[in-house]
């Protein structure tokens, strides 16, 4: 019998302090993207603040505090605005994707047309200085601002094709990763959903001996302060 050992349904949890650097709209927060195979779901845990989100259907804001449970889908297009102190607990679906590039930021189309071009704006060196990171972070944070507030003009003006083209070139910007995406899933989401198949099965047949198989984990974070897309991440392995 399959025994999935990660975070119940293979879901990556992280806990998220959002950036207050100021954009060019005068509004703060963090980084402007996609996921294009996992939905995401904020618990909100602390201060307040708005994410403002565009889909085919339009460009929404949606206010955050204490409290709130908010979720979306692959391909929305998602801004956390930071009013203040604002804390989030974070779910990823997909555990293992997420970190493994499944996201595209929100950069101008003049950054996604090759793969090399993407990779260097929005690299941060991994042993750089704190400085030099938080100096990485914000400007991939500013272009993608940039490139989302393009979006969010052309659909409110009625102009669909933006946004479609963005989604086309991130399409095109992770295809070579979608097979190690796929090996990622089928030992994670996949294997636990398995489990609890072959769970459902024994039960049906009267056998508990799974249960005897109980336990239990406990972790601190990983790592704490990362620079992330949206804020600092203190994380989990999961």
């Amino acid at each position: 019998m399959v025994i999935f050992e990660g975070l119940p349904g293979a879901v990556a949890v992280s806990h998220l302090s959002v950036y207050d650097w100021p954009a060019e709209d005068g509004l703060r927060g963090g980084t402007p993207h996609i996921h294009l195979t996992c939905s995401e779901g904020y618990v909100v845990v602390g201060g307040s603040g708005s994410v403002q989100t565009l889909t085919g259907s339009g460009f929404r804001r949606t206010p955050l505090a204490p409290g709130a449970l908010v979720r979306f889908t692959p391909g929305t297009v998602h801004r956390l605005v930071n009013e203040d102190g604002l804390r989030i607990v974070v779910l990823m679906q997909n555990s293992g994707l997420p970190e493994a590039g499944d996201a595209v930021l929100t950069l101008p189309p003049r950054f996604l047309g090759d793969p090399d071009t993407y990779r260097a704006a929005v690299a941060i060196p991994a042993d750089g200085t704190e400085a030099e990171q938080e100096r990485a972070a914000r400007t991939r944070r500013d272009l993608a601002v940039e490139g989302f507030l393009a979006l969010r003009r052309a659909a409110e003006a009625g102009d669909p094709e933006p946004l479609a083209a963005f989604h086309r070139a991130a399409a095109v910007l992770v295809r070579p990763r979608t097979e190690d995406w796929r090996k990622r899933w089928e030992r994670g989401a996949a294997a636990a959903s398995e489990a609890t198949g072959e769970q459902l099965d024994a039960l049906a047949r009267g056998d508990a001996t799974h249960l005897a198989d109980a336990c239990v984990y406990a972790e601190q974070p990983s790592a704490r302060g990362k620079f992330g897309m949206c804020g600092r991440l203190d994380v989990y392995r999961g």
